[in-house]
């Protein structure tokens, strides 16, 4: 975003030196380290004024995990009451002693309270400082930071400091430490093309007619539309893998959500999708609309928009759920999109969009959107949304399921803190949150943090992924049938060949760098470090200095995926009638919730409801799922992590067993 949008005048001259924080004042926030994709510049001239805003400690957020496990365990008395998003707020809202104590700092420093603005919720304080002023206040200073691979200027500081009696008071103030962009995992290409830029589709490769003619030998005496499965996954392949029965049902209320950002379908794809392969679904059947920010419904069929992910994430759930609906959470408008595919936000005005509250409230140190990282709206630009940015517009369908990410190391912590607790808070309220854990193994993609998407100086340090990281939300990995395969043979973990920096295109999966592991799962990654016999170096430590560590994991961070399902050659067409195979994670996040959104038809149709946050109830019962113990995700110059028997850090769990998952979820109340 252009420097003009961040309501910052700016004037880069050499000023003096902030005066050292004196004895009163402690250090509040300091980056680690550089931001390996900004260049620190010049220090802001003394009279450009900064939009400053004050993100205020919430009340109880230390007890979210525990709130969580109350609704979504099924040892719980309380499994499945889930709250009202009225009792969300109210339970994390700050004290009003918060609030008074630091207005009495800004008042006592010199910022008049009429310049002070008040969220509605109390969340964050706001107000315009001169660059001398905020300099003075927090003891630090301000310096413009060039993006190395763009046009984009933030301001920001190394380090601030506040008063030692407000530091409780206190999550985040802004600007800040915060500077680094937002980049998204997925990249579409043809298999027999090297792999030239990033955008929001999985991979794909043209389908040939050895394709069609080759199947197993163990397939012959198969129903004809199951017999080619290991060469080409369709509808009724995945049906058949995991025991998912046609759908008939379709209650009010129970569409399934898919997020998208960058990716546009286009209705022409659909259409050929199911005349190819789910003639049961009528033509004409496209997602129920809800634009955020300007964003478009769909694009033409030639246009640079319709890069693949947003047709097979609705390929994949119509496919499996129709009569039941899709919801499409398409995100900002076109002038935003192609920036985000590459550096900019991710889920933030999503969030917005579901949750009022989280445009303005503060956890984990951020406060509202960012207009460092974040689309502004109304959008100046040409074409650019003109409404205000939409905040509470829509409500959260009962599972959402989003195959976009980024490596956890291009997030500041704190702001993928308070993304991850707004999930943990759409968990609370019943909603299934399902994420794709990526396609590069123990690494990033190609050229993110190195040139093999590894950490550390010498790029072999393994280099987790977010959203997969956050412990309140479902990672779904992926799998495979081999060529000579049936349906009836167990699946392996994914890894394929698919030339150029996709060599070894395999589930993302390991252990975050960022969160701790949460209670639920540690049993099983203890049973997984016992039996797995690893003999690489770990460390043991959060936020770890990846230039000096000698391990390349972190043996207590949480572990992911959770589950995984089949990622490998669905049959789709795409920009115009070419058949295309596609491979990833993204396939295998909205397959894992169309079982979850048909067990919640069963559900709400014996008067129960939504299942909620579902990773307690797996890993407590294990057994309903297929478990995967072939294969390993490689990356950073190693093997990466091979599955096992139990949960294992390519695949999870395993896949969906939906009569098991059925019969299990139909016993809670």
């Amino acid at each position: 975003m252009l420097l003009s949008q961040l309501v910052v005048a700016v004037a880069f001259v050499a000023i003096s030196t902030a005066a050292p924080a004196p004895s009163t004042h402690a250090l509040h926030e300091k980056r680690d380290a550089p931001a390996t994709d900004w260049v620190k510049g010049a220090r802001i001239e003394s009279d450009a004024i900064l939009p400053m805003r004050i993100g205020l400690t919430q009340m109880n957020l230390e007890k979210g995990y525990d709130y969580l496990m109350d609704v979504s365990d099924p040892e719980s008395d309380n499994y499945g009451k889930h709250w009202s998003m009225e009792k969300v707020h109210d339970v994390f809202a700050p004290l009003k002693e918060t609030v008074r104590t630091v207005r009495e700092w800004l008042t006592a420093s010199g910022i008049h309270g009429s310049r002070v603005i008040q969220s509605d919720n109390y969340g964050w304080l706001a107000f315009n400082a001169t660059a001398d002023e905020a300099e003075r206040l927090l003891k630090t200073e301000y310096h413009e930071h060039e993006h190395k691979h763009s046009a984009s200027v933030r301001v920001g500081c190394d380090e601030y400091h506040i008063p030692k009696h407000i530091q409780e008071h206190v999550d985040y103030i802004t600007p800040g430490v915060k500077l680094t962009p937002v980049v998204k995992r997925s990249v579409k290409v043809k298999r027999d093309s090297a792999i030239s830029r990033l955008s929001a589709g999985p991979t794909s490769s043209p389908v040939g007619s050895d394709d069609l003619q080759s199947m197993s030998p163990d397939a012959v005496n198969l129903p004809p539309d199951i017999r080619g499965c290991g060469m080409n996954i369709t509808p009724p392949c995945i049906k058949a893998l995991y025991q998912i029965p046609d759908a008939t049902l379709k209650s009010p209320g129970n569409s399934l959500g898919l997020f998208e950002q960058g990716s546009y379908f286009n209705k022409e794809d659909l259409d050929s999708f199911y005349a190819l392969y789910a003639p049961y679904v009528p033509q004409g059947t496209y997602p129920v609309p809800q634009l955020i920010d300007g964003a478009n419904y769909s694009v033409s069929l030639n246009s640079s928009f319709n890069s693949g992910e947003a047709n097979i994430d609705i390929d994949m759930a119509y496919s499996l759920i129709y009569p039941q609906t899709v919801t499409l959470y398409q995100t900002d408008d076109q002038i935003y999109e192609p920036e985000e595919v590459a550096t900019t936000n991710l889920f933030n005005t999503f969030l917005d969009a579901l949750d009022g509250s989280y445009c303005n409230y503060t956890a984990f140190g951020e406060t509202g959107d960012d207009p460092k990282i974040d689309p502004i709206y109304p959008d100046p630009a040409p074409g650019g949304y003109k409404g205000q940015r939409q905040c509470g517009v829509y409500k959260p369908t009962n599972v959402i399921s989003a195959s976009y990410g980024q490596a956890e190391a291009d997030l500041p912590i704190k702001y993928s803190k308070r993304q991850c607790n707004e999930f943990m808070k759409l968990g609370l309220q019943g909603h299934s949150i399902l994420v794709a854990s990526g396609d590069y193994g123990v690494a990033s993609f190609p050229g993110d943090g190195s040139a093999d998407g590894c950490l550390g100086p010498d790029g072999l340090i393994f280099n987790p992924q977010y959203p997969s990281n956050c412990p309140y939300i479902t990672s779904v990995g992926a799998t495979m049938l081999y060529a000579h395969q049936t349906v009836y043979t167990p699946e392996s973990v994914m890894h394929v060949n698919l030339s150029g920096t996709a060599q070894n295109f395999t589930s993302s999966g390991g252990f975050s760098n960022y969160y701790p592991q949460p209670a639920y799962q540690q049993a099983a990654v203890a049973k997984y470090f016992a039996e797995a016999d690893l003999t690489y170096p770990y460390y043991s430590e959060f936020s770890v200095n990846v230039n000096k560590t000698k391990g390349i994991y972190n043996r207590i961070g949480r572990g992911y995926p959770d589950v995984s399902a089949n990622g490998v050659n669905f049959r789709a067409p795409s920009a115009g009638g070419v058949d295309y195979h596609w491979f990833g994670s993204s396939l295998a996040s909205p397959l894992f919730a169309s079982v979850l959104t048909l067990i919640n038809e069963e559900r709400l149709k014996a008067g129960k409801g939504p299942v909620g946050f579902v990773n307690p109830t797996l890993y407590k019962n294990p057994d309903v799922l297929n478990d995967i113990t072939n294969g390993t995700n490689v990356g950073c110059g190693s093997q990466g992590f091979h599955s096992a028997e139990g949960w294992d850090p390519a695949t999870g769990l395993g896949t969906p067993n939906y009569p098991d998952m059925l019969q299990l979820f139909m016993s809670l109340p």
